[in-house]
C-alpha cells in the first residue's frame, strides 16, 4: 500500500498531542518535531503538496501557566489554548524555516465546515497557500470554540480531506493502527493491515481514548475516516512517536490503511451529480459547450443566460445552444455577479464587480457533463 503514499499530491497529516508533547514535563519533543519537517520537506521536494493538522496549544499553555498538574475549567482551557497556540506556531515555523518553506498558520472552527460561506473561504484560502507553496499548519480555534466544536483534530482532519479534496489523510498517533481488539486489554489482539471501507464492525474494534492530554482515541479515528473515504480520500492510521514516522510509513512500517471507493476527484463529482439540488441555470454557447467537452473551466465569455437567485457555492445547471442539460457545476460568483460578467472577458471581470475570484464561472474540478455532451 506504500504506492498510494507515492502517488499522492496532496496530503493531510495529524500529530496528536501525546506523541508532539512530552508527557513529562509538557514540552515539545523538539528534535522529533525536526524530523517530521525532515520528512515534510522530503514530500515538497518530490512535488506533492502537505498540509498539517497539529495539536499540542492547550498542553503547551497549560506548561507555559503552570497549570499541568490542575483540573481547570473551560474558560481556563480556552485561555491555555491561546497561550501555547502562539508558541506551537513559532516551533512549527522554525522547523520548515529550516528548510526554506513558509509555514502558514489556519485556525478552525466547526462553523468554518457547516457554514457554506465560510467553508469556501477556507477552501479558498488553503488553496491558495498549496498553490503559493506555503505549508498550512492548522488546528482548532480552541480559544474561541465552545459548543462549537470538532472536539478533537482527528475529525478536524477528517473535515479538511473533504474540504481540499485530499488523496491520502495520515494520522500519526501513539498506536500502529487498527488491532482486532483494544491491544491493552486483549494481548492476542492482531493489528490489521488494509481495509475497504469502515463497517460497523470495524467501528466496533476502537476502544476509548488513552489516558493523558489528548481528546482523541480510535474512536475518533474511525469517525474521522468515515469523512475522508466518503470524499474519496485514503486514510492511514501509522505509529508516530519514533523519529521521521512518514519516512517509515513510506518503508512500509506498521500501520492500517483503509481504502475509499472512489477517488477524491470521482467522489466529488459523484456528490456534485447527485447529492445536490441546482439553484438556477447557467445557458452557455456552443463554443464554450465543446471547451467544456474538453476538460477546460466555464468562462464568462461563453455564457449566454443566467436563470435563478443562487449564491456562490451552489449547484447550477448547465444549459446548452438548445435549451437541454448538459451538466452541473458548482459556481464561484452568484446570480447578481454572473449576470453581470456574462458574456465578458475575463480580463474585465474585476472592473465589472470591482473585485474578481479567478476566471473560472465553473471550474473544471467542479463540473460534471451529462453524458454524450462533450464532443466526439
Amino acid at each position: 500500500m506504500t504506492d498510494r503514499l507515492d502517488d499522492a499530491k496532496r496530503l493531510i497529516v495529524k500529530i496528536g498531542t501525546n506523541i508532539l508533547v512530552d508527557q513529562d514535563n509538557g514540552r515539545i519533543r523538539r528534535a522529533w518535531l525536526e524530523a517530521l519537517a525532515d520528512d515534510i520537506a522530503e514530500l515538497r521536494q518530490a512535488g506533492k503538496q502537505v498540509i498539517v493538522v497539529s495539536s499540542g496549544a492547550m498542553a503547551l499553555g497549560r506548561g507555559i501557566l503552570g497549570l499541568e498538574r490542575r483540573t481547570i475549567s473551560m474558560e481556563a482551557k480556552q485561555a491555555t489554548a491561546a497561550v501555547g497556540q502562539v508558541r506551537l506556531s513559532q516551533i512549527w515555523r522554525e522547523a520548515l524555516e529550516r528548510h526554506g518553506l513558509t509555514m502558514a498558520q489556519v485556525l478552525l472552527t466547526l462553523e468554518d465546515s457547516e457554514s457554506r460561506r465560510r467553508y469556501l473561504n477556507a477552501r479558498s484560502t488553503l488553496m491558495s497557500l498549496l498553490a503559493f507553496g506555503a505549508v498550512p499548519v492548522i488546528n482548532e480555534n480552541d480559544a474561541l470554540a465552545s459548543e462549537l466544536r470538532f472536539g478533537d483534530n482527528d475529525r478536524l482532519a477528517g473535515r479538511l480531506a473533504q474540504m481540499v479534496s485530499a488523496d491520502t489523510l495520515i494520522l500519526l498517533s501513539d498506536v500502529d493502527g487498527l488491532y482486532t481488539g483494544d491491544p491493552r486489554r486483549h494481548p492476542g489482539a492482531e493489528l490489521i493491515a488494509e481495509l475497504d471501507g469502515i463497517t460497523p464492525e470495524v467501528e466496533a474494534m476502537a476502544g476509548p481514548a488513552a489516558k493523558g492530554v489528548s481528546s482523541g482515541g480510535m474512536r475518533t479515528k474511525i469517525a474521522a475516516g468515515k469523512v475522508a473515504l466518503a470524499a474519496g480520500t485514503t486514510m492511514v492510521i501509522a505509529q508516530g512517536k519514533g523519529y521521521h514516522p512518514l519516512k517509515a510509513l513510506a518503508a512500509g512500517g506498521p500501520c492500517t490503511w483503509f481504502r475509499p471507493a472512489a477517488s477524491p476527484l470521482t467522489a466529488r463529482k459523484q456528490w456534485i451529480a447527485s447529492g445536490l439540488k441546482p439553484a438556477g441555470a447557467i445557458a452557455v454557447d456552443a463554443g464554450a459547450l465543446n471547451a467544456l467537452g474538453k476538460g477546460r473551466n466555464l468562462l464568462p465569455a461563453g455564457v449566454t443566460a443566467v436563470e435563478g437567485a443562487f449564491q456562490r457555492g451552489d449547484a447550477v445547471l448547465l444549459r446548452g445552444p438548445d435549451g437541454v442539460e448538459r451538466g452541473r457545476g458548482l459556481i464561484n460568483y452568484s446570480a447578481d455577479e454572473s449576470r453581470r460578467i456574462a458574456g465578458h472577458k475575463t480580463s474585465e471581470i474585476e472592473a465589472l464587480l470591482g473585485y474578481a475570484r479567478g476566471n473560472a464561472l465553473i471550474h473544471s474540478d467542479d463540473l460534471v457533463l451529462v453524458e454524450g455532451s462533450a464532443p466526439s
